[in-house]
Protein backbone atom coordinates (compact mmCIF):
# COMPACT_ATOMS: atom_id res chain seq x y z
CA UNK A 1 0.00 0.00 0.00
CA UNK A 2 1.54 3.24 -0.64
CA UNK A 3 2.57 5.71 2.00
CA UNK A 4 -0.63 8.42 1.31
CA UNK A 5 -3.14 5.82 1.75
CA UNK A 6 -1.73 3.87 4.64
CA UNK A 7 -1.74 6.67 7.07
CA UNK A 8 -5.97 7.00 7.91
CA UNK A 9 -7.21 4.83 10.27
CA UNK A 10 -10.04 4.14 8.83
CA UNK A 11 -11.72 1.85 11.49
CA UNK A 12 -10.48 4.17 14.44
CA UNK A 13 -12.26 6.85 12.95
CA UNK A 14 -15.18 5.16 12.21
CA UNK A 15 -15.58 3.99 15.91
CA UNK A 16 -14.98 7.49 16.93
CA UNK A 17 -18.05 9.08 14.74
CA UNK A 18 -20.38 5.88 16.45
CA UNK A 19 -19.60 7.02 19.61
CA UNK A 20 -21.13 10.46 18.69
CA UNK A 21 -24.21 8.85 16.65
CA UNK A 22 -24.38 7.22 19.95
CA UNK A 23 -24.98 10.04 22.09
CA UNK A 24 -26.44 12.25 19.77
CA UNK A 25 -29.06 9.96 19.20
CA UNK A 26 -29.43 8.26 22.85
CA UNK A 27 -30.62 4.96 24.18
CA UNK A 28 -34.16 5.24 22.68
CA UNK A 29 -33.02 5.63 19.28
CA UNK A 30 -31.09 3.01 16.59
CA UNK A 31 -29.75 3.95 13.27
CA UNK A 32 -29.92 1.11 10.44
CA UNK A 33 -27.73 2.41 7.91
CA UNK A 34 -27.05 -0.24 4.66
CA UNK A 35 -24.01 -0.54 2.72
CA UNK A 36 -23.83 0.48 -1.17
CA UNK A 37 -25.04 -2.68 -3.67
CA UNK A 38 -22.83 -3.38 -6.45
CA UNK A 39 -24.28 -1.45 -9.99
CA UNK A 40 -24.42 -3.79 -13.14
CA UNK A 41 -22.40 -2.16 -16.01
CA UNK A 42 -23.48 -4.45 -18.62
CA UNK A 43 -24.22 -8.19 -18.58
CA UNK A 44 -22.12 -9.79 -15.93
CA UNK A 45 -19.64 -6.18 -15.41
CA UNK A 46 -20.17 -3.90 -13.01
CA UNK A 47 -19.26 -0.59 -12.48
CA UNK A 48 -15.97 -0.17 -9.76
CA UNK A 49 -17.70 -0.32 -6.57
CA UNK A 50 -17.87 2.64 -4.17
CA UNK A 51 -19.32 2.36 -0.54
CA UNK A 52 -21.80 4.06 0.79
CA UNK A 53 -20.60 7.47 2.30
CA UNK A 54 -22.79 7.21 5.69
CA UNK A 55 -21.93 3.37 6.08
CA UNK A 56 -18.38 4.33 5.29
CA UNK A 57 -18.18 6.73 7.52
CA UNK A 58 -19.73 4.82 10.31
CA UNK A 59 -17.91 1.70 9.90
CA UNK A 60 -14.91 1.68 7.70
CA UNK A 61 -16.05 -1.56 6.11
CA UNK A 62 -15.69 -1.79 2.58
CA UNK A 63 -17.64 -4.65 1.11
CA UNK A 64 -21.08 -4.42 -0.61
CA UNK A 65 -24.62 -6.04 0.37
CA UNK A 66 -23.98 -4.98 4.37
CA UNK A 67 -26.27 -3.88 7.17
CA UNK A 68 -24.73 -1.38 10.25
CA UNK A 69 -26.91 -1.15 13.09
CA UNK A 70 -26.15 1.70 16.09
CA UNK A 71 -28.40 0.90 18.57
CA UNK A 72 -27.04 2.48 21.56
CA UNK A 73 -26.96 0.80 25.14
CA UNK A 74 -27.61 -2.25 24.29
CA UNK A 75 -25.67 -4.29 26.97
CA UNK A 76 -24.37 -6.84 24.37
CA UNK A 77 -22.95 -4.38 22.44
CA UNK A 78 -23.76 -1.37 20.57
CA UNK A 79 -22.33 -1.92 16.61
CA UNK A 80 -24.30 -5.13 14.95
CA UNK A 81 -22.94 -5.68 11.51
CA UNK A 82 -24.69 -7.96 8.77
CA UNK A 83 -22.31 -8.94 5.78
CA UNK A 84 -21.45 -11.79 3.47
CA UNK A 85 -20.17 -14.92 4.69
CA UNK A 86 -17.17 -16.31 3.64
CA UNK A 87 -17.08 -18.04 0.23
CA UNK A 88 -14.06 -19.28 -0.98
CA UNK A 89 -15.97 -20.33 -4.42
CA UNK A 90 -16.88 -16.69 -4.97
CA UNK A 91 -14.10 -15.32 -3.38
CA UNK A 92 -11.96 -16.58 -6.42
CA UNK A 93 -14.39 -14.78 -8.49
CA UNK A 94 -14.91 -11.81 -6.68
CA UNK A 95 -12.20 -11.25 -3.92
CA UNK A 96 -11.96 -11.68 -0.53
CA UNK A 97 -14.71 -11.08 2.11
CA UNK A 98 -14.26 -10.82 5.66
CA UNK A 99 -17.24 -12.29 7.08
CA UNK A 100 -18.83 -12.11 10.14
CA UNK A 101 -15.75 -13.09 11.73
CA UNK A 102 -13.56 -11.16 10.11
CA UNK A 103 -16.09 -8.11 10.79
CA UNK A 104 -15.31 -8.36 14.67
CA UNK A 105 -11.85 -8.86 14.40
CA UNK A 106 -10.83 -6.33 11.93
CA UNK A 107 -14.14 -3.98 11.88
CA UNK A 108 -14.82 -3.36 15.53
CA UNK A 109 -18.20 -4.77 15.61
CA UNK A 110 -19.61 -6.12 19.01
CA UNK A 111 -21.55 -8.60 16.80
CA UNK A 112 -21.97 -9.67 13.06
CA UNK A 113 -24.04 -12.12 11.53
CA UNK A 114 -24.17 -13.65 7.73
CA UNK A 115 -26.48 -11.27 5.67
CA UNK A 116 -29.13 -14.50 5.53
CA UNK A 117 -29.71 -13.52 9.05
CA UNK A 118 -30.93 -9.70 8.68
CA UNK A 119 -34.75 -10.38 8.31
CA UNK A 120 -35.01 -13.10 11.40
CA UNK A 121 -32.40 -10.62 13.40
CA UNK A 122 -32.82 -7.21 13.02
CA UNK A 123 -36.23 -6.91 14.03
CA UNK A 124 -35.36 -8.11 17.70
CA UNK A 125 -32.94 -4.80 17.70
CA UNK A 126 -35.54 -2.14 17.34
CA UNK A 127 -37.19 -3.36 20.26
CA UNK A 128 -37.20 -1.07 23.37
CA UNK A 129 -36.79 1.96 20.59
CA UNK A 130 -38.91 4.82 19.86
CA UNK A 131 -37.70 5.96 16.21
CA UNK A 132 -34.89 5.03 13.67
CA UNK A 133 -32.16 6.49 12.16
CA UNK A 134 -32.52 5.33 7.82
CA UNK A 135 -31.79 6.80 4.60
CA UNK A 136 -35.71 6.48 3.55
CA UNK A 137 -36.57 7.11 0.32
CA UNK A 138 -33.21 6.34 -1.17
CA UNK A 139 -34.16 2.62 -2.26
CA UNK A 140 -37.12 1.67 -2.38
CA UNK A 141 -36.20 -2.33 -1.74
CA UNK A 142 -34.40 -1.07 1.72
CA UNK A 143 -37.93 0.42 2.02
CA UNK A 144 -40.15 -2.42 2.03
CA UNK A 145 -37.24 -4.73 3.92
CA UNK A 146 -37.93 -1.49 6.68
CA UNK A 147 -41.68 -1.94 6.35
CA UNK A 148 -40.98 -5.72 7.51
CA UNK A 149 -38.82 -5.58 9.95
CA UNK A 150 -41.21 -2.72 11.74
CA UNK A 151 -43.80 -5.52 10.86
CA UNK A 152 -42.09 -8.34 12.40
CA UNK A 153 -41.29 -6.54 15.40
CA UNK A 154 -44.93 -5.69 16.35
CA UNK A 155 -45.40 -9.63 16.18
CA UNK A 156 -42.41 -10.21 18.96
CA UNK A 157 -42.98 -7.54 21.20
CA UNK A 158 -45.38 -8.80 23.85
CA UNK A 159 -42.88 -8.36 26.77
CA UNK A 160 -41.89 -5.31 25.06
CA UNK A 161 -44.40 -2.49 24.16
CA UNK A 162 -41.71 0.35 23.20
CA UNK A 163 -41.14 0.05 19.15
CA UNK A 164 -40.24 3.08 16.53
CA UNK A 165 -42.60 5.11 16.04
CA UNK A 166 -40.88 7.75 13.83
CA UNK A 167 -38.50 7.04 10.88
CA UNK A 168 -35.63 9.84 10.99
CA UNK A 169 -33.54 10.71 7.68
CA UNK A 170 -29.99 10.90 8.44
CA UNK A 171 -29.73 14.60 7.99
CA UNK A 172 -30.54 15.33 11.45
CA UNK A 173 -27.83 12.72 12.75
CA UNK A 174 -25.34 11.57 10.63
CA UNK A 175 -25.26 14.18 8.47
CA UNK A 176 -24.64 16.78 10.86
CA UNK A 177 -21.76 14.81 12.08
CA UNK A 178 -20.33 14.59 8.89
CA UNK A 179 -20.09 18.65 8.26
CA UNK A 180 -17.60 19.26 11.09
CA UNK A 181 -14.50 17.12 10.29
CA UNK A 182 -12.21 15.80 13.03
CA UNK A 183 -8.37 16.33 12.45
CA UNK A 184 -7.77 12.79 11.05
CA UNK A 185 -10.39 13.61 8.42
CA UNK A 186 -8.71 16.59 7.51
CA UNK A 187 -5.68 15.29 7.18
CA UNK A 188 -7.14 13.14 4.87
CA UNK A 189 -8.46 15.55 3.09
CA UNK A 190 -5.36 17.68 2.58
CA UNK A 191 -3.32 14.15 1.41
CA UNK A 192 -5.83 14.11 -1.29
CA UNK A 193 -5.92 17.74 -2.48
CA UNK A 194 -2.13 17.35 -2.26
CA UNK A 195 -2.60 14.57 -4.90
CA UNK A 196 -4.92 16.71 -7.06
CA UNK A 197 -2.60 19.94 -6.97
CA UNK A 198 0.22 17.61 -8.09
CA UNK A 199 -2.21 16.60 -10.99
CA UNK A 200 -2.82 19.83 -12.08
CA UNK A 201 0.64 21.01 -12.03
CA UNK A 202 1.14 18.06 -14.37
CA UNK A 203 -1.23 19.21 -16.49
CA UNK A 204 0.13 23.06 -16.63
CA UNK A 205 3.27 20.98 -18.46
CA UNK A 206 1.74 18.85 -20.46
CA UNK A 207 -0.75 21.12 -21.81
CA UNK A 208 0.31 22.47 -25.60
CA UNK A 209 -1.68 22.70 -28.79
CA UNK A 210 -3.21 20.18 -30.88
CA UNK A 211 -3.56 17.62 -28.28
CA UNK A 212 -6.81 15.95 -27.46
CA UNK A 213 -9.15 16.79 -24.14
CA UNK A 214 -8.58 13.18 -23.30
CA UNK A 215 -4.89 12.96 -23.10
CA UNK A 216 -4.85 15.87 -21.06
CA UNK A 217 -7.10 14.13 -18.74
CA UNK A 218 -4.86 11.05 -18.99
CA UNK A 219 -2.00 13.10 -17.57
CA UNK A 220 -4.17 13.95 -14.56
CA UNK A 221 -5.91 10.25 -13.86
CA UNK A 222 -2.04 8.82 -13.92
CA UNK A 223 -1.18 11.57 -11.21
CA UNK A 224 -4.33 9.87 -8.90
CA UNK A 225 -3.84 6.21 -9.29
CA UNK A 226 0.11 6.82 -9.20
CA UNK A 227 -0.93 7.64 -5.45
CA UNK A 228 -2.97 5.01 -4.82
CA UNK A 229 -6.57 7.54 -5.56
CA UNK A 230 -9.16 7.65 -8.24
CA UNK A 231 -11.17 10.52 -9.83
CA UNK A 232 -13.92 11.85 -6.95
CA UNK A 233 -15.73 12.52 -10.01
CA UNK A 234 -15.92 12.60 -13.97
CA UNK A 235 -12.95 14.53 -14.93
CA UNK A 236 -13.31 18.04 -17.01
CA UNK A 237 -11.25 18.93 -19.55
CA UNK A 238 -13.23 21.50 -21.59
CA UNK A 239 -11.84 23.28 -24.29
CA UNK A 240 -12.66 26.48 -26.21
CA UNK A 241 -16.24 27.14 -25.73
CA UNK A 242 -17.00 23.55 -24.00
CA UNK A 243 -16.14 25.38 -20.82
CA UNK A 244 -19.30 27.16 -21.41
CA UNK A 245 -20.77 23.45 -20.63
CA UNK A 246 -20.79 23.56 -16.63
CA UNK A 247 -20.60 19.81 -16.39
CA UNK A 248 -18.66 18.80 -19.99
CA UNK A 249 -17.54 15.47 -19.76
CA UNK A 250 -17.10 14.22 -22.72
CA UNK A 251 -13.38 15.12 -23.79
CA UNK A 252 -13.15 14.39 -26.93
CA UNK A 253 -11.41 18.00 -29.07
CA UNK A 254 -8.33 18.60 -29.72
CA UNK A 255 -7.23 21.65 -27.82
CA UNK A 256 -6.67 24.85 -30.12
CA UNK A 257 -4.34 27.48 -30.25
CA UNK A 258 -5.28 30.62 -28.38
CA UNK A 259 -8.31 28.48 -26.79
CA UNK A 260 -8.57 28.41 -23.16
CA UNK A 261 -8.63 24.82 -20.89
CA UNK A 262 -10.91 24.40 -18.36
CA UNK A 263 -9.59 21.63 -15.98
CA UNK A 264 -12.18 20.37 -13.10
CA UNK A 265 -10.62 17.74 -11.82
CA UNK A 266 -10.39 15.76 -7.87
CA UNK A 267 -9.10 13.06 -6.44
CA UNK A 268 -10.77 10.72 -3.95
CA UNK A 269 -7.99 9.49 -1.71
CA UNK A 270 -8.81 7.24 1.23
CA UNK A 271 -12.67 8.14 0.65
CA UNK A 272 -12.46 11.87 1.15
CA UNK A 273 -12.09 13.84 -1.84
CA UNK A 274 -10.55 16.89 -3.30
CA UNK A 275 -12.44 19.28 -5.71
CA UNK A 276 -9.88 21.86 -7.92
CA UNK A 277 -10.55 23.85 -11.25
CA UNK A 278 -7.86 25.91 -13.40
CA UNK A 279 -8.31 27.81 -16.38
CA UNK A 280 -5.08 27.76 -18.16
CA UNK A 281 -4.30 29.50 -21.91
CA UNK A 282 -3.30 26.54 -24.21
CA UNK A 283 -0.97 28.63 -26.13
CA UNK A 284 0.97 29.57 -22.72
CA UNK A 285 -0.26 33.57 -22.93
CA UNK A 286 -3.86 34.71 -22.28
CA UNK A 287 -5.40 37.11 -24.94
CA UNK A 288 -6.50 40.37 -23.75
CA UNK A 289 -9.99 39.38 -23.15
CA UNK A 290 -9.12 36.52 -21.81
CA UNK A 291 -6.92 38.01 -19.30
CA UNK A 292 -10.24 40.52 -18.27
CA UNK A 293 -12.12 37.79 -17.55
CA UNK A 294 -9.55 35.29 -16.02
CA UNK A 295 -8.75 38.54 -13.51
CA UNK A 296 -12.08 39.34 -12.87
CA UNK A 297 -12.79 35.86 -11.74
CA UNK A 298 -10.08 35.38 -9.74
CA UNK A 299 -10.94 38.75 -7.81
CA UNK A 300 -14.06 37.32 -7.25
CA UNK A 301 -12.78 34.15 -5.64
CA UNK A 302 -10.05 35.89 -3.52
CA UNK A 303 -12.83 38.00 -2.13
CA UNK A 304 -14.98 35.06 -1.29
CA UNK A 305 -11.97 33.05 0.25
CA UNK A 306 -11.54 35.86 2.84
CA UNK A 307 -15.29 35.60 4.16
CA UNK A 308 -14.87 31.50 5.01
CA UNK A 309 -14.65 31.91 8.55
CA UNK A 310 -16.12 31.20 11.62
CA UNK A 311 -19.91 33.16 12.46
CA UNK A 312 -20.16 34.24 8.50
CA UNK A 313 -22.94 32.45 6.48
CA UNK A 314 -23.04 29.72 4.41
CA UNK A 315 -24.21 32.65 1.83
CA UNK A 316 -21.65 35.30 2.62
CA UNK A 317 -19.01 33.80 0.52
CA UNK A 318 -21.15 33.52 -3.00
CA UNK A 319 -22.44 37.11 -1.85
CA UNK A 320 -18.83 38.13 -2.02
CA UNK A 321 -18.05 36.72 -5.39
CA UNK A 322 -21.37 37.73 -7.00
CA UNK A 323 -20.95 41.48 -6.20
CA UNK A 324 -17.55 41.46 -7.27
CA UNK A 325 -18.65 39.68 -10.72
CA UNK A 326 -21.38 41.53 -10.97
CA UNK A 327 -19.87 44.68 -10.43
CA UNK A 328 -16.97 43.55 -12.97
CA UNK A 329 -19.51 42.89 -15.82
CA UNK A 330 -20.74 46.41 -15.45
CA UNK A 331 -17.44 47.27 -16.01
CA UNK A 332 -17.08 45.14 -18.89
CA UNK A 333 -19.85 46.76 -20.53
CA UNK A 334 -21.60 43.03 -20.14
CA UNK A 335 -24.29 44.49 -17.93
CA UNK A 336 -26.15 48.06 -17.28
CA UNK A 337 -27.31 49.25 -14.49
CA UNK A 338 -26.85 49.50 -10.63
CA UNK A 339 -25.23 46.05 -8.81
CA UNK A 340 -27.75 45.33 -5.95
CA UNK A 341 -30.18 45.79 -9.02
CA UNK A 342 -29.15 43.72 -11.09
CA UNK A 343 -28.65 40.84 -8.60
CA UNK A 344 -31.83 40.90 -7.33
CA UNK A 345 -33.41 40.53 -10.64
CA UNK A 346 -30.73 37.96 -11.03
CA UNK A 347 -29.29 39.24 -14.50
CA UNK A 348 -25.94 38.03 -13.70
CA UNK A 349 -27.15 34.10 -14.30
CA UNK A 350 -27.11 34.51 -17.85
CA UNK A 351 -23.15 34.48 -17.41
CA UNK A 352 -22.90 32.62 -13.43
CA UNK A 353 -25.40 30.65 -13.18
CA UNK A 354 -24.08 28.16 -10.34
CA UNK A 355 -23.47 28.94 -6.77
CA UNK A 356 -20.00 29.77 -5.65
CA UNK A 357 -19.49 26.48 -3.93
CA UNK A 358 -20.45 23.49 -1.65
CA UNK A 359 -19.72 21.39 1.32
CA UNK A 360 -16.53 19.22 0.62
CA UNK A 361 -16.10 16.04 2.40
CA UNK A 362 -16.55 11.87 1.43
CA UNK A 363 -18.52 13.35 -1.27
CA UNK A 364 -16.99 15.35 -3.59
CA UNK A 365 -20.52 17.64 -2.72
CA UNK A 366 -21.02 16.65 0.75
CA UNK A 367 -23.97 16.70 3.18
CA UNK A 368 -25.11 19.12 5.55
CA UNK A 369 -27.72 21.25 5.55
CA UNK A 370 -26.89 25.04 3.99
CA UNK A 371 -29.55 26.62 6.39
CA UNK A 372 -33.23 26.12 7.49
CA UNK A 373 -36.08 28.02 7.88
CA UNK A 374 -35.02 30.50 5.55
CA UNK A 375 -31.72 30.79 7.53
CA UNK A 376 -28.68 30.25 6.08
CA UNK A 377 -26.20 28.72 8.57
CA UNK A 378 -23.00 30.00 10.21
CA UNK A 379 -19.91 28.49 9.43
CA UNK A 380 -18.27 26.48 12.28
CA UNK A 381 -14.45 25.45 12.39
CA UNK A 382 -13.95 22.04 11.06
CA UNK A 383 -16.28 23.18 8.26
CA UNK A 384 -14.89 22.19 4.53
CA UNK A 385 -16.20 24.09 1.17
CA UNK A 386 -15.32 24.93 -2.26
CA UNK A 387 -14.86 28.42 -3.24
CA UNK A 388 -15.41 28.33 -7.08
CA UNK A 389 -16.98 31.23 -9.26
CA UNK A 390 -16.91 31.77 -12.56
CA UNK A 391 -17.63 33.29 -16.04
CA UNK A 392 -18.98 32.09 -18.99
CA UNK A 393 -20.09 33.41 -22.18
CA UNK A 394 -21.47 30.91 -24.61
CA UNK A 395 -21.18 31.31 -28.58
CA UNK A 396 -24.49 33.53 -29.63
CA UNK A 397 -24.56 35.54 -26.25
CA UNK A 398 -27.26 38.14 -26.70
CA UNK A 399 -25.80 41.47 -25.56
CA UNK A 400 -22.14 40.68 -25.38
CA UNK A 401 -19.90 41.58 -28.08
CA UNK A 402 -18.58 38.95 -30.16
CA UNK A 403 -14.72 38.98 -28.81
CA UNK A 404 -16.22 37.65 -25.38
CA UNK A 405 -18.06 34.51 -27.18
CA UNK A 406 -16.77 31.25 -26.30
CA UNK A 407 -14.49 32.24 -23.03
CA UNK A 408 -15.57 30.21 -20.06
CA UNK A 409 -13.17 30.94 -16.82
CA UNK A 410 -13.37 29.24 -13.56
CA UNK A 411 -10.96 28.86 -10.82
CA UNK A 412 -12.12 26.51 -7.52
CA UNK A 413 -10.20 25.68 -4.11
CA UNK A 414 -10.95 23.89 -1.27
CA UNK A 415 -10.87 25.48 1.63
CA UNK A 416 -11.33 24.34 5.60
CA UNK A 417 -13.08 27.10 8.14
CA UNK A 418 -10.54 27.52 11.00
CA UNK A 419 -10.60 29.88 14.22
CA UNK A 420 -7.54 31.44 12.90
CA UNK A 421 -9.16 32.55 9.05
CA UNK A 422 -9.85 30.36 6.17
CA UNK A 423 -7.25 27.06 5.25
CA UNK A 424 -6.99 26.71 1.47
CA UNK A 425 -6.05 22.91 1.24
CA UNK A 426 -5.00 23.63 -2.66
CA UNK A 427 -2.84 26.74 -2.75
CA UNK A 428 -0.19 24.55 -3.76
CA UNK A 429 -2.00 24.76 -7.67
CA UNK A 430 -0.89 27.77 -9.51
CA UNK A 431 -3.61 29.83 -10.24
CA UNK A 432 -2.09 33.68 -10.52
CA UNK A 433 -2.36 34.43 -14.21
CA UNK A 434 1.13 35.46 -14.63
CA UNK A 435 2.45 32.03 -12.66
CA UNK A 436 0.40 30.37 -15.15
CA UNK A 437 1.62 31.56 -18.12
CA UNK A 438 5.34 31.01 -16.81
CA UNK A 439 4.22 27.54 -15.81
CA UNK A 440 3.48 26.52 -19.54
CA UNK A 441 5.58 28.63 -21.39
CA UNK A 442 8.74 26.97 -19.43
CA UNK A 443 7.25 23.30 -19.81
CA UNK A 444 6.80 24.61 -24.04
CA UNK A 445 10.32 25.38 -24.11
CA UNK A 446 11.96 22.91 -22.15
CA UNK A 447 13.01 24.36 -19.14
CA UNK A 448 12.06 24.16 -15.58
CA UNK A 449 8.70 24.99 -14.54
CA UNK A 450 8.37 27.35 -11.35
CA UNK A 451 8.25 25.05 -8.32
CA UNK A 452 9.92 22.46 -9.39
Amino acid sequence: MNREAATFDAVAEASRHREQLARLIGEDGVAVIPAALEQPRNRDVHHPFRQDSDFLYLTGFPEPEAVAVIAPGRPDGEFVLFCRPRDPKREQWDGRRAGPDGAIAGYGADQAHPLDNLDEELPKLLLGRRRVVFPLGRDEAWDRRLLEWLRRARGIARNCPTLPTAVELPQRSIHELRLIKSPAELEAMRRAAGVTVTAHRRAMQAVHPGMHEYELEAEILSIFHRHGGEAAYPTIVAGGDNACILHYVENRRRLRAGDLVLIDAGCELEGYAADITRTLPISGTFTGEQRAVYDLVLAAQLAAIDTVTPGRSFDDFHAAATRTLVQGMIDLGWLSGEADALIEDKAHHAFYPHRTGHWLGLDVHDVGLPGEGGEWRALQAGMALTVEPGLYVPPGAEGVDERWHGIGVRIEDDVVVTVDGPKVLTAGAPKEPDELESWIAAAMGGGESPGD
